[in-house]
C-alpha cells in the first residue's frame, strides 16, 4: 500500500509520549515521539523523496524528522537547502537537515560560505556547523588561520547555536592541526565561553581547552 501523509501523520500521533514532548521541549524541540521508534517509521518507508517533500511541507517536527531520513540529498537545490533551512529553526531539524542533508549535498561547500556569513545567527550557526566538519574531514584550501581570527573577534559576543558551532570549530582545529593546537587553547582560555558549561559525569567538557586535551589524549593513548 502506497505510503500518505495523512498516514504518516497518524502514525507518529500514534508514537506521541508527553514525557518525551516535555524533555524535547526544554531543548526546544516540539515533538513527542521517541526518536528509535521515529526512525523504524522511516526504515518502513525506505527512500521516497516526494513524500519526503511532502511530508517537509506540513511543518510539522516529527514528520519533517522522517522527511529528512527518506529524501534523497542530491534531489534539493541550493535554493530549497537553504528555505529549507531558514524555516526550520527546530534544533533536532537543523541538526538532522544539516547533518543527514546538506553534508550529502553537491551543494555543501557553497551553502557553507553563504550561511557562515549569514546576519542570521541561527543560519550562520549551521554554516559553522559545516566548517567544522570540514575541518576534522578536508580541510585542503581552508584557511584555518583566518577561521581562528573570526572565532577570536566573534565568539564571545555570538548567541546561543553560533557560538557553539564557533566553538567547536576552535576545539576541532586544535584536535585535527597540531600545529595550530597552542594557539586554539590560548583562544580558547582567554575567552573562557563554555567554561562552566555544566557537563555530566563521564562527558567531555565543550570548554575548548579540556575537550581538546582529552581528545588528543584518546587519540594517542
Amino acid at each position: 500500500m502506497t505510503a500518505t501523509v495523512d498516514g504518516v501523520l497518524a502514525e507518529l500521533a500514534a508514537l506521541e509520549d508527553p514525557k518525551i514532548r516535555a524533555v524535547n521541549e526544554r531543548h526546544g524541540d516540539d515533538h513527542g515521539v521517541n526518536l528509535g521508534k521515529l526512525r523504524a517509521v522511516a526504515k518502513g518507508l525506505k527512500t521516497q523523496h516526494e513524500l519526503a517533500v511532502r511530508l517537509w511541507a506540513t511543518g510539522d517536527t516529527a514528520a519533517r524528522l522522517v522527511a529528512l531520513l527518506i529524501c534523497r540529498p542530491k534531489q534539493f537545490s541550493q535554493d530549497e537547502l537553504d528555505a529549507m533551512l531558514r524555516e526550520a529553526r527546530v534544533p533536532k531539524v537543523v541538526d538532522w537537515l544539516v547533518n543527514y542533508v546538506v553534508k550529502k549535498s553537491p551543494h555543501a561547500e557553497p551553502l557553507r560560505v553563504a550561511w557562515s556569513a549569514d546576519a542570521d545567527p541561527d543560519v550562520a550557526g549551521a554554516g559553522w556547523m559545516l566548517t567544522a566538519d570540514r575541518v576534522a574531514k578536508a580541510p585542503d584550501e581552508l584557511d584555518l588561520d583566518a577561521l581562528l581570527e573570526v572565532i577570536e573577534a566573534q565568539m564571545r559576543q555570538a548567541p546561543g547555536r553560533l557560538q557553539w558551532e564557533m566553538n567547536h570549530t576552535l576545539a576541532q582545529i586544535g584536535i585535527s592541526h597540531p600545529p595550530l593546537r597552542a594557539r586554539a587553547i590560548e583562544i580558547g582560555e582567554r575567552l573562557e565561553v563554555l567554561k562552566d558549561y555544566p557537563t555530566p559525569p563521564n562527558c567531555t567538557s565543550p570548554f575548548a581547552p579540556i575537550w581538546i586535551a582529552e581528545i588528543v589524549r584518546r587519540q594517542s593513548a
